[in-house]
């Protein structure tokens, strides 16, 4: 079971199942929406338990996709495509160590100029 929140606790949840190896996605609506690259782990939908959802709201980002944050805290915190029975959940919510190690980058053509990937990992 692993745990994570919010910054101000507005929004807590527990996944049950196993996390999808992080994956960083450097596109301009995950740079936007947490201010950097977004890196995030993905489960199932029903290995998703939201514990405390008070200031949960979710985002029309796209066409095609939606993102949740908290209306409290602004704290970016899951991607959800449609049509799709798992949710990506921003790696950086979790509680305390994960186990998880980041895979690869992707949408690295759309990555901002202030920074350079380095670290050997695929990038598409």
């Amino acid at each position: 079971m692993q745990k994570g929140s919010c910054l101000c606790g507005g929004v807590a949840f527990e996944v049950s199942g196993e996390m999808r190896p992080v994956i960083a996605c450097h596109c301009s609506q995950c740079r936007k929406s947490s201010g950097h690259f977004w890196a995030a782990t993905q489960v199932d939908d029903d290995q998703l338990s939201l514990t405390c959802d008070e200031t949960l709201r979710w985002f029309r980002s796209s066409g095609t996709a939606r993102r949740a944050f908290c209306d409290e805290c602004g704290c970016s915190l899951f991607w959800k495509m449609d049509g799709e029975d798992r949710t990506s959940i921003g790696a950086g919510t979790l509680d305390g160590d994960t186990g998880l190690a980041t895979a690869s980058h992707i949408y690295t053509s759309d990555k901002a100029d202030y920074y350079d990937i380095s670290d050997g990992l695929p990038q598409s």
